[in-house]
């Protein structure tokens, strides 16, 4: 976590996914919470809260992006026109598709 944080953005969004949520005896959440991490816990074998987490992430990614654009807004381009943000979107076929190809065959 030191290398990811030294070497990335400062506004990198970090997330932690316990897989195997079906094992309630197994968990170990206190490394999110001390890293201050978002945390899911998932269940490949039966697809428990994989589309959200990847969803939340996918927000959080989007949050900070437009933070950055509403942040840089004010600067100038060499060109004289206004700096514009990104926009990420998230076609709703591409989820469901994806979700589809996401069996695991471990």
């Amino acid at each position: 976590m030191a290398e990811l944080r030294a070497h990335a953005d400062a506004s990198i969004v970090i997330m932690l996914i316990g897989n195997k949520a079906d094992l309630v005896d197994s968990r170990a959440v206190e490394f999110a919470e001390t890293q201050n991490l978002f945390f899911f816990e998932t269940s490949a074998l039966s697809g428990e809260n994989v589309e959200p987490a990847f969803l939340t992430l996918l927000q959080e990614i989007y949050d900070v992006v437009s933070k950055k654009a509403l942040d840089s807004s004010n600067l100038v381009k060499p060109n004289g026109g206004l700096l514009s943000g990104l926009k990420i979107e998230a076609a709703q076929s591409e989820v469901s598709e994806m979700k589809n190809l996401s069996t695991c065959s471990c």
